[in-house]
């Protein structure tokens, strides 16, 4: 028996976001991912980085790469699967940083960048095999916020709602 969300080609969407040098005490960020899958939420993680970051650019190229690491697992594993005859589209992983996008796209090296640790750059080989695909999503749409901010009620029940749960 296989649970079975829609019917089609699969759709998994992933989101990631920040919360910049949250913690007092160390300056570290929070990083944070969902994957949804048809609208309802498969996987998720909320973890401090485990290392400070210098700008935003920084703090949400790492928690990208964190993501697009998830991303691959969760394509590979619905593969091995064989529930689903293809999923030769990359996974959309949206992120509401531009330059944090621009960052993981090009796999030259930046001026800004060359001090970050060399894992968090993974994110650069798997855009270029095609498992991922990061793309723009505006702030206020970003589903993964209520794991990495506060908000107020009507903020979290719309983004609740877009991850499929209810509470």
């Amino acid at each position: 028996m296989v649970l079975v969300y829609g019917e089609g080609e699969l759709r998994l969407d992933g989101f990631t976001d920040f919360d910049f040098q949250s913690d007092v005490d160390d300056r570290k960020s929070i990083s944070g991912y969902i994957f949804t899958y048809y609208g309802s939420a498969v996987s998720w993680k909320n973890s401090k980085q485990e290392t400070a970051a210098d700008s935003t650019t920084e703090a949400e190229y790492i928690a990208a790469s964190d993501a697009a690491k998830e991303a691959v697992w969760i394509r590979n594993f619905v593969i091995e699967l064989g529930i689903v005859p293809s999923i030769s589209s990359p996974v959309e992983l949206y992120c509401d940083n531009t330059k944090a996008i621009d960052q993981a796209k090009e796999p030259m090296s930046h001026q800004k960048s060359k001090h970050i640790e060399r894992r968090y750059h993974i994110i650069m080989e798997i855009i270029g095999r095609g498992d991922i695909a990061v793309q723009k999503v505006a702030s206020a749409d970003n589903v993964v916020d209520p794991l990495t901010k506060a908000m107020t009620q009507q903020q979290l029940e719309k983004h609740l709602e877009k991850m499929g749960l209810r509470y």
